[in-house]
This record gives structure tokens, sequence and C-alpha cells, in this order.
């Protein structure tokens, strides 16, 4: 196998079902995975542990926002999920501890030590491939032929019909961005960037909310990952999964200590344990689908097949810079975002 400033959001405290009489601890996590995968995780490694956890859920962009706030007095210790590129942030910044964990020659090399810094900030605990999904039913209504490429989305048959996520605040929209770039090189990228906003629809806040659009009708299609759709599609949903026939681009999942963390033990227990097999197979138990690290872990059947995928070789060191982020995202809102649509 060859993600973001934005302003904070509300949280919402969730402890696990752990008897605070006889924890031997406790533990605070950001969790930027889906909410009621950060649960079942935070439930399951409690239990097992014998750990008090408090757990936020929070948005990629808004971990790393809380975190730079809070860097001088941590409020969490642990920050687990969502897209490498606020990791690697955070990790060029000084935010987070150095941690080599023993289980590191279980998760597959590419993911071990992923972030910008090189230095054991982050590690990778989930692979999740870019690409979208269109509505069967609405094809059928709308008497279109289904996309198969990226290009395919700037036809103008497709006007109005799109979403996909601002990438001002959605990591799934700037790994997009960073993909096509890759793809074509700079120019190219905004140039097709340009034609594309003219069939978008709505940039959602969120990257998964184009699929959700998608899967109920509200959109013929959405961009996103494709584990969030394959979710909607395990649950009935009409859509059909597209990986794009130039390629694409994909995510890795951070897992990261907050440097100064109070519960610094508990930290790297947790750590150990979400590298760990028992730790990745939870998601697919919530209904998250991505492919684990862990090479011992099971992948779920619904699971984007990584053999025959055409990915990119995505430089994970240069894209998640802040430096190239703070261009290409500035570049899209003075060249792209003022269009006419």
């Amino acid at each position: 196998m060859k993600r973001f400033l934005i302003p904070l959001a509300a949280s919402v405290a969730v402890l696990a079902s752990v008897s605070s009489a006889s924890a031997a601890g406790r533990l605070v996590v950001y969790c930027s995975a889906l909410p009621d995968w950060c649960e079942k995780a935070v439930e399951t490694f409690g239990k097992a542990h014998d750990v008090k956890v408090s757990m936020t859920p929070i948005g990629s962009g808004s971990g790393y926002a809380r975190i730079l706030a809070e860097k001088d007095n941590p409020q969490a210790d642990v920050w687990y999920g969502g897209t490498l590129d606020p990791h690697s942030q955070a990790g060029v910044n000084g935010l987070l501890e150095a941690y080599q964990s023993p289980m590191l020659k279980e998760i597959a090399e590419p993911y071990r030590n992923p972030a910008t810094s090189k230095g054991h900030h982050s590690a990778g605990i989930y692979v999740g491939i870019l690409g979208f999904s269109y509505n069967t039913e609405v094809l059928k209504q709308q008497k279109l032929t289904a996309p198969a490429c990226w290009s395919d989305l700037t036809k103008p048959e497709y006007k109005g019909l799109i979403q996909m996520a601002n990438p001002e605040s959605s990591g799934t929209a700037y790994t997009a961005l960073a993909t096509y770039v890759q793809l074509w090189g700079e120019d190219k990228a905004f140039d097709y960037l340009k034609a594309l906003h003219k069939n978008i629809a709505q940039y959602t806040k969120s990257g998964s909310a184009p699929g959700t659009a998608t899967a109920r009708g509200e959109a013929l299609i959405g961009f996103g990952f494709l584990h969030d759709h394959a979710k909607e599609i395990k649950a009935g949903f009409p859509m059909k999964m597209v990986v794009p026939c130039e390629g694409t681009g994909y995510e890795i999942g951070g897992l990261s200590i907050i440097k100064g963390a109070r519960n610094m033990d508990n930290a790297k227990k947790f750590y150990d344990w979400a590298l760990s097999k028992e730790g990745q197979e939870v998601a697919a138990t919530t209904g998250s689908f991505q492919t684990p690290t862990n090479v011992n872990a099971k992948v779920p059947p619904e699971a984007i097949k990584m053999d025959g995928v055409k990915l990119i070789n995505y430089d994970f060191v240069k894209y998640g810079s802040e430096a190239t982020r703070n261009k290409l995202i500035d570049r899209w809102i003075k060249e792209v975002k003022p269009i006419e649509r």
C-alpha cells in the first residue's frame, strides 16, 4: 500500500462504564473517529484495563485546535482517530509525546511512523480509501450514466447533483485536494476543481456528510472516504462505491499521545491497545469498515479491498505540512470558492 484549524466544537463527555471505586486510574481521550466507535473503544479498553475513561468526540481539525489552545495546560491524554494531517501538524509544533510502542512490530511498516516529524509522535491505526459513491435509484430517475472517474464529475449532466466537503473545515476534502495536485500537478488540479465547482450543489462542513446525503437521495454523487459509504450500504441504502479510474489518495487514521499528559502510563496503555489486533477490530463492530494497520487484525468484508486499487504514492510528509496545506487551501478559497454556480 504504497486531514485544520476551524472553530472549536462543543464537546460531549462520555464515560466508559467502569467502576470508579476499582479503577486503577484515569484516562482522557479526544476521539476523532465516529462517535459510536469512540464510545465502544473507550468502553472496551476501560473494562479490560480497569481504567476510568473520559472521552470527548471531536473533529480532527477541532481536535488540533483544542490541543494547541490547551498546550500550557493539557486537558486530555490521547488523541485517537481522524486523518493524519492534523496529527502531523501537532507533532511538528511540539504538542505530542514521542512514543515507540512495543506493538509497532505488528503494524505494517508504512504506518509505524508516518507523520511529518518522523519522530514517532503518531502511528497509523487504519487506512481509508478516498472516492465517491452514487445513489443507484437517483441515477435511474435522472437517466444518467454512472460515473467511473474523477473526470466524469465535471460533465454538465451532473450539475447540482454532487456534494463534497469544504477543505477549509474537512480533512476529507483536503485529502481530495492534495490527491488532485499529486495526480495532475497544482495548476491542472485547480482547473479541475474550478470545473467541478460548477456541479457542486453543496459544500458540507464534515467529510462524512456527502455520503449520508447520497444514501438518502439528497444528492446523486457524494465524495468521501469509502468506509463511511460502506456503512450506509450495509444499512440498506442504494449506493455504489467508486474508486476513480485515474487513481486516488487515501487517509491514515492517526493515534497520538498529547505532550504533558497527566495520565501518561494509561495513555501508553491505551496507545498499545489501539495498535493491537483486539483494539483495531473494535471499529468493524460499530459499522466502521476501514482497513486495519495491524497485520494480524481481521479486515472487514465490507472494506474496500486494497488489492487492485490504484492508489497514488501519497506524500504524507509534504501534504501533511502546515505550509503546504495552508497554501493549497488559501488558493482554493481565492480561486474556486468565489466562482458562481
